[in-house]
């Protein structure tokens, strides 16, 4: 199956009016970071104004005077294919397209980092279906939901983790590239227990990262799972418990101690 802009697209999009003047949108430009806004009537997309477009322009001049109009933007819909809007963007130099629906609505906005990071997920639906598969061959009900999950709130499996992976996890996390992690909740209590994804979680606890993608599995039950079990043998009841080493070598393995700055 094809991934499509809808599943990675940002919903809450900074958005301006007509009416507003170019420095307004500098105002936002140095707030938020970004280089464009798309230029919204009653939810209606009808241009877009960048950095580019304001550059020599009168503070005072209206967003409607500087911005392209939307006959001559390049846009998308949420159910197209997000690799064939990464091709879009590659051969028109873009780095976001607005996504709007049949009726012009504005729905949420791409990046060229979210095609990215679509490519980087791909391995993660077939980890999540064979979990899926021996849950429900257990007897289990469930369900699963993609949502952000608190990170403190997450219980680990595995206890210990490696230096050199935990390291390109913080750069990840850094970029915005990282996977979703996959966790279970039951109806034990308010927290997660972590699946896959380990070295992601510690990276972002340690990093003081609040929050992860994650898919969660919600199982229907109220009984104690057999990995909670080997959790709490092994002494896991947080992020914190889980030791980074250096190699799998027990006898040499050395615990390694990052601060949440590490990575500068």
């Amino acid at each position: 199956m094809s991934v499509k802009v809808a599943e990675y697209m940002t919903k809450n999009v900074i958005t301006v009016s007509k009416d507003n003047t170019v420095r307004d949108v500098i105002k936002l430009l140095k707030e938020t970071g970004h280089n464009s806004f798309p230029v919204v009537e009653n939810g209606k997309l009808i241009g877009i104004v960048s950095v580019h477009d304001i550059v020599g322009r009168d503070d005072n001049e209206k967003v409607e005077n500087v911005m392209t109009k939307r006959e001559d933007m390049v846009v998308t819909t949420p159910d197209a294919n997000i690799m064939d809007v990464g091709r879009v963007m590659f051969r028109t130099g873009f780095s976001k397209l607005p996504v709007v629906d049949e009726e012009n609505n504005l729905v949420g906005i791409i990046s060229n980092m979210d095609v990215i990071r679509s490519q980087i997920e791909k391995t993660t639906p077939k980890k999540l279906e064979n979990i899926i598969k021996t849950y429900k061959s257990l007897g289990y009900n469930l369900k699963v939901e993609k949502e952000e999950v608190d990170v403190k709130k997450l219980r680990p499996t595995q206890n210990k983790i490696h230096a050199d992976e935990l390291i390109g996890r913080m750069y990840e996390l850094k970029k915005g590239l990282a996977e979703p992690i996959i966790a279970i909740k039951t109806k034990r209590g308010d927290y997660y227990i972590l699946v896959d994804g380990h070295h992601r979680a510690v990276a972002a606890y340690k990093m003081g990262v609040p929050k992860l993608d994650a898919y969660v599995i919600y199982l229907d039950t109220d009984k104690k799972l057999g990995i909670e079990k080997t959790a709490e043998i092994m002494n896991l009841k947080s992020l914190a418990d889980v030791k980074v080493v250096e190699s799998d070598d027990e006898n040499s393995a050395k615990v390694i101690t990052y601060k949440k700055n590490e990575m500068g």
